[in-house]
């Protein structure tokens, strides 16, 4: 079976060439899906902060990659109308700009929705106040629609960028107005929130929900490129969040919708001007990339968005590198989330547990941010003068059964839309796997020659991850994961 990139590996499930199956993580059930099934899903909600704002802009240069059901404003514990307010329309000047650039971005990717379609679903949801879910509003009433659409049975990941407020209040309706359907609604939903910037996921949502065990990812990495990056990224990559990189790649000569993007001005003590302010909502939407590393089939597999690990019920937090620690039984946020308080001053964490937390998104932070400059170039370039990552595809199946001790080969081939030179690198990701043993890959740079031992470790898993890498400008990665169950 062939693997393409940006096209394989879709939300939880498992596509097959010729049969499409849906494996629904959490129930253990098979659901159909419909043929033409090839992007993932998502509703995204966000209090308009300032950090939103930026991670809006570098949604927008992905839309590409997501049926986009819904772009709802929601609030949260720092923000609503009348405290710290971005505006109910704070979005428009994003949508507009998006507008200007949205020819030259076909040039790159005909699956770009138009400014039309987004705009049609940019509404409001539930913004009077913190954790406000009685009132019916148009965000919930969206999100309540696409849930039970009968029509689609593919999962949607819905993103809390802020409060989880108004999707509560469309779990709400659903109990109320089709309580029968609860269990079919929950099957298809998959949650990836921000901290939880409000109470009503544990007040309202897992109370009457939890008992249908909704994949449920509440992040605390976002810290790796929010607002303290200077403390958390590495200091041989804060090179792609200082200034010059900022203004080079995005801020300048690359339209109106990058010029919106709001870097800092200098005027904020250790920041330069142009210098990286914070997405902090950002993972929340690099997890459904279709990348190539599978992240939204389980979510301690690892991709851009972090990787997480199961804590109770269906619900994946941040691992904790202190095996003393004990996780919340409640809310996961700002006042106790593990990295948050690592970064306060007095903790007790250690520099070394810090990098190893934060490492599930700091891994990826070159490949990410030149990702995002190549995005930024599509702005104003015709196809020549841009880059385009390479497309992979796997020699055999993603997911593989051998035995301990089988010498096990690892192919693929990869192409390059730009005539590109590529180079290649096999490597395992340890903290993926089940398997306590490190393999040692032999030939690790070549496409078709590179292979491992499976070690004698029989129910256990290795993931092997295929990096190629483009000499183009900016670099560009693409990958695949190959997963080794022994048995």
């Amino acid at each position: 079976m062939e693997s393409h990139l940006r096209r394989s590996s879709l939300c939880m499930f498992t596509i097959l060439r010729g049969s499409l199956l849906v494996a629904c993580l959490s129930l253990g059930t098979v659901l159909s899906a419909t043929p033409n099934a090839e992007l993932p899903r998502i509703i995204v909600t966000s209090d308009g902060e300032i950090d939103d704002q930026c991670s809006m802009i570098r949604f927008l240069l992905y839309t590409n990659e997501w049926d986009v059901e819904g772009i709802v404003t929601s609030s949260s514990q720092y923000h609503w109308q009348g405290h710290r307010w971005a505006g109910d329309d704070w979005i428009e000047p994003n949508l507009a700009a998006y507008a200007e650039v949205y020819p030259n971005l076909l040039k790159h990717d005909p699956s770009y929705p138009s400014p039309e379609y987004l705009r049609e679903r940019t509404v409001l949801g539930n913004v009077k106040a913190e954790g406000e879910m009685e009132e019916v509003t148009a965000g919930s009433q969206l999100i309540a629609e696409a849930l039970l659409d009968e029509t689609d049975s593919r999962p949607i990941w819905i993103q809390a960028w802020g409060g989880t407020n108004t999707i509560a209040r469309a779990l709400k309706s659903i109990e109320e107005e089709h309580p029968d359907r609860m269990a079919e609604v929950a099957a298809k939903c998959r949650f990836f929130f921000i901290w939880e910037q409000d109470s009503t996921y544990q007040d309202y949502i897992r109370p009457h929900w939890g008992k249908f065990d909704i994949p449920t990812i509440i992040s605390d990495q976002f810290e790796a490129i929010a607002y303290r990056w200077k403390q958390v990224q590495p200091t041989e990559l804060q090179t792609y969040f200082a200034g010059p990189w900022m203004k080079e790649n995005i801020l300048q000569n690359h339209g109106p919708l990058c010029a919106l993007y709001a870097a800092h001005t200098g005027d904020e003590e250790g920041f330069a001007d142009g210098d990286f302010r914070s997405e902090g909502d950002s993972p929340a939407f690099l997890h459904t990339i279709v990348n190539g590393l599978r992240s939204m089939e389980s979510p301690d597999w690892g991709g851009w968005g972090g990787r997480y690990v199961r804590v109770r019920e269906n619900t994946w937090l941040d691992p904790v590198p202190d095996p003393d620690y004990t996780y919340p039984e409640g809310r996961w946020y700002g006042s106790n989330g593990w990295g948050r308080s690592s970064l306060r001053p007095g903790s007790t964490s250690t520099p070394e547990q810090r990098r190893e937390y934060f490492k599930p998104m700091w891994r990826w932070t070159a490949a990410m941010q030149n990702d995002f400059a190549a995005r930024a170039d599509w702005c104003v370039k015709d196809f020549a003068n841009a880059n385009h990552a390479p497309v992979i595809s796997a020699k055999g199946p993603l997911d593989q059964t051998v035995k301990p001790g089988q010498s096990v080969r690892l192919a693929a081939t990869a192409t390059d839309p730009d005539g590109d030179s590529l180079t290649y690198r096999w490597w395992q990701y340890t903290e993926s796997d089940s398997a306590a043993t490190a393999v040692k890959i032999e030939t690790s740079d070549s496409p078709t020659r590179a292979r491992f031992t499976a070690p004698n470790e029989p129910g256990k898993q290795v993931h092997i991850i295929l990096e190629v890498a483009d000499n183009g400008s900016p670099a560009l990665i693409s990958y695949q994961r190959l997963v080794f169950n022994i048995q």
